[in-house]
């Protein structure tokens, strides 16, 4: 009985202890949370004092900073460093570069549209020869420095020459200027003088096979060559029609001169419309681009310059469109 009634005045002792401690621990908590509020009120005060006491030095350097934008990242060396598979294959399509692949594709008589080359192979015996003869016939032949070619195939190896292939063959003046007499008394060819998209190369060969022209005159620079885009647009024309790249047009339109040929160029500052010339004889037809027109050293070479004469409020035509309404007109006298 002794030990029962001495646990039970045990267990309240040890109850009456809890509840003590408990109310002891919420006073304490109760005064140490007012003192933790005093500290932050204190701190937030030093805080903001001292924000004060700087805030004209921190605003002052931030006004300074710039943010950093995407915008502000300079990509140009790391544009060097991407191989061709990760860019658009079809940019590469009608490419070829490394030494002994351009070689082969030079020696088996391919057809080219413009080479890029260092110095020194432009100069090595291996090319030489082969680059003299394809400047000869009108390809475009450029000396570049090894970044630049390294750019132009974007960073493949190249080993300081790159070629690009052109959909189809070209011929020389001479070629041109006898198989068109063969076939017509009085035989069309169109000259283009500066024209360099390539969709509107394409769109006025298709138009000059359609109206029956004999050929396509086009200058090694400031033009755009055979390729894949001007094949494209022309829609099978260039399998038809003779196309002969000359390395200088002023000096080819001097031979289809003394060949007989009559010079026109096409001009909005014409003193005859074309409507009113009515010559029946071996015509060479030349356009400009849009935006120049026809140089004036080729000008001065034209026997006549004829307008296409416009009703409405639009001042000109784009360079295939004025090249389908003359050759229309030409065609049918």
């Amino acid at each position: 009985m002794k030990r029962i009634t001495g646990n039970r005045y045990s267990g309240k002792n040890s109850n009456q202890n809890k509840k003590d401690s408990s109310a002891k621990f919420f006073s304490k908590s109760k005064n140490s949370s007012k003192e933790n509020n005093k500290l932050f009120m204190n701190s937030a005060k030093n805080i903001n004092s001292n924000y004060k006491e700087n805030d004209k030095n921190n605003f002052s350097s931030l006004k300074r900073r710039k943010p950093k934008n995407n915008s502000d990242i300079d990509f140009s060396k790391k544009a060097t460093k991407i191989h061709p598979e990760f860019t658009n294959k079809k940019i590469f399509d009608d490419w070829i570069w490394g030494k002994h692949s351009v070689f082969e594709a030079l020696s088996s008589e391919r057809a080219i549209n413009r080479i890029w080359c260092t110095s020194e192979i432009f100069s090595s015996e291996k090319f030489y020869i082969l680059f003299k003869n394809l400047k000869s016939k009108g390809v475009l032949i450029e000396e570049v420095s090894w970044n630049r070619l390294s750019q132009l195939t974007f960073g493949a190896s190249h080993q300081g020459v790159a070629l690009q292939l052109a959909c189809s063959k070209t011929i020389s003046l001479e070629k041109l200027i006898y198989s068109s007499k063969k076939n017509s008394i009085n035989p069309i060819i169109l000259a283009l003088d500066g024209i360099t998209d390539p969709h509107n190369v394409g769109a006025i060969i298709r138009s000059a096979e359609a109206f029956g022209c004999k050929g396509i005159i086009i200058p090694q620079r400031r033009s755009a060559g055979l390729t894949g885009t001007v094949a494209k647009v022309a829609a099978g024309a260039l399998e038809h029609l003779p196309v002969s790249r000359v390395v200088n047009l002023n000096r080819a339109l001097v031979d289809l001169k003394k060949n007989g040929f009559l010079l026109i160029g096409l001009s909005g500052d014409g003193q005859l419309s074309i409507s009113k010339f009515e010559k029946k004889m071996p015509l060479v037809v030349i356009v400009g681009s849009e935006d120049k027109g026809i140089s004036l050293l080729t000008q001065k070479k034209c026997d006549f310059l004829l307008k296409i004469p416009l009703k409405g409020k639009t001042s000109s035509l784009n360079a295939s469109v004025a090249a389908a309404v003359s050759l229309f007109h030409l065609t049918s006298l």
